[in-house]
């Protein structure tokens, strides 16, 4: 066999370059904005801005006005309809002055705005299909000196307008649209995914899409990037104390080139960063653009979740009331915690759970399977060794005069004895003011004193009607 005929047998690595090609150039042309598109938001953000600016400095002498985020930076996807204008005021003045200030100033450029509040109020409204929000902020010369979180925002948007290109903003685009894809972008509470900034710093690291993908596929956590070598640097000055290690424990850690204490990329849960992973290995792997389609699931039938629960043969419960009302990112927190205290509580007592979630709309709810739903009358409770003679004289005195508990007996080398269980139920638990002492949300806490429903099995049939297609995700799960 001559050695071309022998290359020819290999497999070509280029064949699925050229797909992987075809495939991001196919979706870099759908979500790239078009000279129309673009003309329109300039012309809509200038406007709002020259409205913003002269309602800043009528008020107060050297204040600026400034567009942030992905508009500013060319970094929008195609559809995107949001507008940031930040109104900047000296650091003189107090946070009081500059909230009233800022609200003053956000009704002027958005009359039929409306109030809302992050870490303070702000102005939000729509003009011409534009969504459009007037932020305040301290006008600071670095981001180490920041009074409130978004006044780091301006210095996000300077330090990538040095770095970006046309072709990395493009590779850009194409990354928000596959995390998008994939289920894993936003930085919201609910979603822990990844940020914009932290999309567009990555890129810029990596050097393109491709390039983040194949290095993503390799990652092992922890992660650390580094993109102006804070950390390295800091290193250096702990070394003599032998203190090089790294500040944060989260899986995936982009020091913040503006601001050295911060991680970037805090709020992702490991299950996303490990859920981008599985995905950077798929596309590269098998290019397609399905990847880059969020996935819909169809609402779950009454039929397809009876279906589910005979097969599982577990026993779901679920605890229902009236969601708090609260903006998502206060409102995820409470019920993720929630929804810890209440799984643990019901492992503690021995109903051992399998899986669980949390949902929330008009209500929410907590939902756990169990493997176990009932359990005996009584249980076991193991004492201290007998060698362990305090202890162990303590444990078998608070029990040998019960006369409702067995024993106490020795077991191997300890006393043990067996007791009246406090439930025997799931049920029971979750409808006792046992519930109240698990470690719950403030506002989930008041929400339940308020009245919940406690469903079992088949019960859980009732929340179709609110939760039909969160719950096709739980009994349908994917990576």
């Amino acid at each position: 066999m001559s050695e071309e005929d022998a290359e020819g047998d290999e497999p070509d690595d280029r064949d699925g370059d050229r797909d992987l090609e075809r495939v991001v150039a196919e979706v870099r042309a759908q979500v790239t904005p078009d000279a129309d598109e673009r003309a329109r938001l300039r012309e809509v953000a200038d406007r709002l801005m020259e409205r913003a600016e002269q309602a800043a400095t009528e008020r107060c002498d050297g204040a600026d006005v400034l567009q942030v985020g992905s508009t500013a930076r060319d970094t929008w996807i195609s559809g995107d309809r949001d507008i940031d204008i930040f109104v900047r005021f000296p650091p003189e003045i107090d946070r009081e002055t500059l909230e009233k200030y800022g609200l003053e100033v956000g009704h002027a450029t958005l009359p039929e705005g409306h109030e809302e509040y992050a870490e303070h109020p702000y102005v939000k409204g729509e003009v011409e299909g534009f969504d459009i929000d007037v932020v305040p902020c301290f006008r600071l010369e670095s981001a180490t000196e920041i009074r409130s979180a978004v006044d780091r925002t301006p210095f996000h948007t300077r330090y990538l307008q040095r770095r970006l290109d046309d072709e990395l903003a493009d590779d850009v685009r194409v990354t928000k649209q596959f995390l998008k894809g994939i289920g894993v972008y936003g930085s919201d509470l609910r979603t822990r995914g990844f940020s914009g900034y932290l999309t567009e710093l990555l890129v810029c690291e990596y050097g393109g899409f491709r390039q983040l993908l194949e290095a993503a596929a390799d990652w092992h956590p922890q992660v650390e990037i580094d993109p102006e070598g804070h950390g390295r640097a800091r290193e250096t000055e702990n070394a003599a104390a032998g203190d090089a290690a790294s500040q944060f424990d989260d899986p995936l850690v982009v020091i913040d080139p503006t601001d050295p204490e911060r991680n970037v990329a805090a709020v992702c849960s490991r299950e996303n960063v490990a859920r981008f992973q599985h995905y950077a290995r798929e596309i590269l792997e098998t290019p397609r653009s399905d990847y880059f389609e969020p996935d819909e699931h169809e609402p779950l039938t009454e039929s397809e979740l009876r279906a589910h629960l005979e097969r599982r043969g577990t026993t779901p419960v679920a605890v229902r009331f009236d969601a708090p009302d609260l903006v998502e990112d206060q409102l995820y927190p409470q019920l993720q915690k929630s929804l810890d205290g209440i799984t643990r509580g019901l492992d503690d007592r021995g109903f051992d759970v399998f899986r669980a979630t949390t949902i929330a709309d008009e209500s929410a709810v907590v939902v756990a399977e169990l493997a176990v739903s009932e359990r005996p009358a009584v249980e076991r409770h193991d004492g201290p060794p007998i060698h362990v003679r305090d202890h162990a004289e303590g444990f078998y005195e608070a029990y040998a005069d019960d006369a409702e508990a067995y024993g106490p007996f020795i077991e191997g080398d300890r006393y043990v004895t067996e007791r009246e269980r406090e439930f025997t139920s799931a049920r029971e638990f979750l409808e006792s003011d046992r519930l109240f002492d698990v470690g719950l949300g403030a506002h989930v806490e008041t929400a339940l004193e308020d009245g919940y429903d406690v469903l079992i099995d088949d019960e859980i049939t009732s929340l179709l009607a609110e939760f039909g297609t969160e719950l096709t995700a739980y009994f349908d799960p994917r990576p």
